[in-house]
């Protein structure tokens, strides 16, 4: 078995394979690969490709093809809901980090795939990538720290939780420019976490009308607490059938 653990983009990185073929030149290309992101797309280092477009150094015609998907999902999800997720908000500059983190880490899964993994987890701060489950991943509660408010069962797919907690109101609804409070916290599972995470956190800048959005969406389940402590969740959402012992992470989300 395989497992690393790396502080990377600001946060652990954690991956487990239990293929004994993978060795560890695979989880070399799943952590070169995040610290090559971070250089490139992280709004905090002033020369990064992100850096340069915000400051208009860089024309959006001339960034790499990477950024240009990430930028394209950000206005997807800009557009689909309505403007309440936005990653130009007035004085905060260009900060495509909402997005960049779950694509990002779904291309590391699938470099494990391409190596031929076939049973991993990838949590990285708390966003979860598994294949060859069943895993049992627990959701942190969002008041407190020591305790779980939900266990699902995932085989295949990916989970994200955005949240109040830690980082405080730190999600903004770009269409008032206020912090987002309709929610406490919002857990999506979906194929990729890609999605999963850019939908967790799109649907909780929108607030409490951010639940029905992300449940309409085709491969999307969802687990939600709002303002008022009710649990809200989908009827797909793959809760664990029975109690688990698995440690909440800090950000979210933990497997075992």
């Amino acid at each position: 078995m395989l497992h690393r653990v790396e502080h990377v983009m600001g946060f652990p990185v954690s991956l487990r394979v239990d293929d004994e073929h993978v060795g560890e030149e695979s989880a070399d290309a799943v952590f070169a690969w995040l610290r090559e992101v971070d250089e490139r797309f992280s709004p905090f280092k002033p020369d990064s490709e992100v850096s340069r477009l915000g400051r208009g150094e860089l024309a959006e015609a001339e960034v790499s093809a990477d950024l240009r998907t990430v930028l394209d999902l950000c206005e997807h999800y800009r557009a689909a809901t309505g403007g309440a997720f936005d990653v130009r908000l007035p004085g905060r500059g260009l900060d495509p980090c909402a997005v960049v983190k779950g694509w990002s880490v779904q291309r590391a899964a699938e470099l494990l795939t391409a190596a031929g993994a076939r049973r991993f987890v990838l949590n990285a701060g708390g966003d979860v990538v598994t294949a060859g489950g069943p895993w049992r991943v627990g959701v942190r509660h969002p008041e407190h720290a020591d305790k779980l408010c939900t266990v699902l069962d995932l085989t295949d797919g990916a989970v994200a939780t955005s949240a109040r907690y830690e980082r405080g109101d730190h999600i903004i609804d770009g269409r008032t420019g206020r912090p987002a409070t309709g929610l406490l916290s919002l857990t999506v599972v979906a194929g990729t976490l890609t999605e999963a995470d850019s939908v967790a956190t799109a649907a909780f800048a929108m607030g409490a009308e951010g639940v029905d959005w992300a449940a309409s969406l085709d491969g999307c389940e969802v687990f939600a607490v709002d303002a008022e402590r009710r649990v809200l969740r989908t009827p797909g959402f793959p809760t664990a059938s029975a109690a688990a012992s698995v440690s909440a992470s800090a950000s979210g989300t933990s497997a075992a």
